[in-house]
């Protein structure tokens, strides 16, 4: 299987559209700050669950998988301020950080299935 059937990594690979398209209406001024560390961040996703699962092994996996789950708490986080900031209005923040949640989920649930699987390691 590749890492393009999975689930997480297209539902990463939807965040990062969302982003992009979300911080392109962001103040010229943020183009180093909030819009860059919004984009680094959502790209970091999909990127971290290629990576993870082109190791073939279960406890490598789960590791970039974390590392994913972190950017999303980042993405998060950044949100909230872009919103607070008056960047994004409550409801796009609001679509944004249902599909945060939504990813995260799945991403646990990738990382649960894989834990039970470790033994099978290789």
């Amino acid at each position: 299987m590749s890492y393009k059937d999975l689930i997480a990594w297209k539902k990463g690979m939807q965040l990062v559209e969302a982003i992009y398209d979300t911080t392109d209406s962001f103040p010229q001024h943020e183009i180093y700050g909030l819009t860059s560390q919004l984009r680094r961040a959502a790209v970091s996703i999909p990127s971290n669950i290629a990576e993870g699962q082109a190791h073939y092994s279960n406890r490598e996996f789960i590791r970039f998988l974390r590392h994913s789950r972190g950017s999303l708490a980042e993405i998060e986080t950044q949100l909230l301020i872009a919103q607070n900031r008056g960047y994004v209005p409550k409801e796009r923040a609001d679509e944004l950080l249902q599909q945060t949640d939504e990813l995260g989920r799945v991403i646990s649930g990738l990382i649960n299935s894989l834990k039970k699987h470790q033994d099978d390691d290789g």
